[in-house]
């Protein structure tokens, strides 16, 4: 089957012009959930809490018991693939709200545990190291919380910095799903022995419907709706083409992949139904703007999955979710347009300019590569006399200076000041990138980024 690529911009118009609604609402929702749970702890603790030290301390334990668990329940819908979220402030701002919560609930829970065991060795008039054990013969409901909180404190730990340098993304998603049995543990101790649920049933009504409509909602977006898409397209790997050095295409083919309104600059959660492939799903951007029943994702060897596509074999099938991302044509305001490419990141530019060929933008492509031979694509961009393509191929140490830098970033595209900017490539060039381009005067709402990591 061929798989060359051509220019057509006439196929293309009807999903350029389709622009994302803005639908505000989800930072003032999540204000409305903490005022809510603030109020039923405040409704449900006994004036009495406060007349000593320790009921005192174990009180605001059992408010930040709370907060953890209603904070953990909005940090599982941000990732959810709830289309509502998704299309109000995009994927990835949605992914590092998740990761800024996930912080706020690992904290959250060492301090409901702290407070409670020094408000309880308070009130029993035991040392802390006494109250634990106490505790927990006492009241046998909280092992099972012992364990969430073990849980929660791990997946915490596997998502700093320094771990998941050291971690495969195959580890590190197998950590992250313990969260689960440990967000279900720390339900069933809440109704089994906490106060405000115990002696409430209104309360304990609410709490249950809380914690079914975050499960109704991850089970159909994240399991049904995609199920059902992946027998609706049936897609299937059509062919494996090497691009340049470290980068691959993979052509898939499918039923109704119209229907997905995918756009250039945009991705797809991606899994292969391959040995070595099946237990996760990454994110891979298109490099085409799809047309007919087919889709591109030219992919990096930036990690063991990425680099393991050049060995998938045609037929293999394929399940998608999406299109994700706000990196789209409809963002540019500027009849002039500056696409910087680095690595994988040459995907989504291609694609991208494609969309915006076919809104009647003019185009600058500067491509960044360590040497000629990682110049993927290349031959892709020099098909409309409305694109002019910089290839800018060396090593920074080789050639002795920072091509990205504002004063040779200025030689390439004198008028970039009048341009929108995108730019998509590892973290390193996209920071020098944006920083170039605020240097030189384009306004930070015309600079538009996605970086590609390893």
């Amino acid at each position: 089957m061929a798989t060359t690529t051509t220019w057509a911009p006439e196929l293309t118009r009807a999903a350029a012009s389709r622009r994302p609604r803005w639908r505000p609402g989800a930072l003032p929702a999540l204000g409305l959930v903490v005022a809510g749970v603030v109020a039923l702890w405040w409704t449900g603790t006994p004036p009495a809490a406060g007349a000593t030290p320790g009921g005192m301390l174990a009180s605001f334990g059992e408010l930040a018991g709370l907060l953890a668990s209603a904070l953990v329940c909005a940090q599982l819908l941000l990732v959810g693939r709830v289309p509502w979220f998704e299309r109000a402030v995009g994927f990835d701002r949605l992914v590092a709200w998740h990761r800024s919560l996930g912080t706020s609930v690992v904290l959250l829970v060492l301090t409901h545990v702290a407070l409670m065991i020094v408000g309880g060795s308070l009130l029993d008039g035991l040392t802390l190291w006494s109250e634990v054990p106490d505790v927990l013969a006492r009241q046998p409901y909280l092992w099972p919380a012992l364990v969430g909180t073990v849980l929660f404190v791990g997946v915490g730990l596997s998502s700093a910095r320094l771990a998941r340098e050291r971690l495969s993304y195959e580890a590190w998603f197998a950590v992250h799903l313990t969260v689960y049995v440990g967000v279900y543990l720390a339900f069933a101790h809440q109704l089994a022995g906490g106060s405000h649920f115990v002696d409430s049933p209104a309360a304990r009504v609410l709490w249950i419907l809380l914690y079914a409509g975050t499960a109704a909602a991850l089970l159909t977006w994240r399991v049904v709706l995609p199920l059902l898409e992946h027998r609706r397209l049936a897609l299937r790997v059509s062919a494996v083409v090497p691009e340049a050095h470290g980068l691959t295409s993979v052509w898939v083919e499918g039923r109704g992949v119209a229907t997905l309104g995918a756009r250039g600059g945009q991705f797809f959660l991606v899994r292969f139904l391959a040995r070595g492939h099946r237990a996760t799903a990454h994110p891979y951007s298109l490099s085409v703007v799809p047309r007919g029943d087919r889709l591109r994702f030219t992919v990096g060897a930036l990690g063991d999955h990425s680099s393991a596509v050049t060995h998938l074999r045609p037929g293999t099938r394929v399940q998608v979710e999406g299109p994700f991302g706000r990196f789209t044509a409809d963002r540019a305001a500027n009849p002039a347009v500056l696409l910087v490419a680095g690595g994988a990141g040459v995907g989504p530019v291609r694609a991208l300019a494609e969309d915006l060929l076919a809104r009647g933008h003019e185009l600058v492509v500067v491509h960044r590569a360590h040497d000629e031979n990682g110049l993927a694509l290349r031959d892709e961009f020099t098909r409309s006399p409305r694109l002019r393509y910089v290839p800018v191929p060396g090593r920074r140490a080789q050639l002795g200076y920072d091509p990205l830098d504002p004063a040779h970033l200025r030689a390439l595209v004198p008028d970039i000041a009048s341009r929108d900017v995108f730019t998509c490539g590892p973290p390193a060039m996209t920071q020098a990138v944006v920083r170039s381009a605020r240097a030189l005067g384009v306004p930070r709402a015309a600079i538009h980024h996605e970086e590609i990591e390893s």
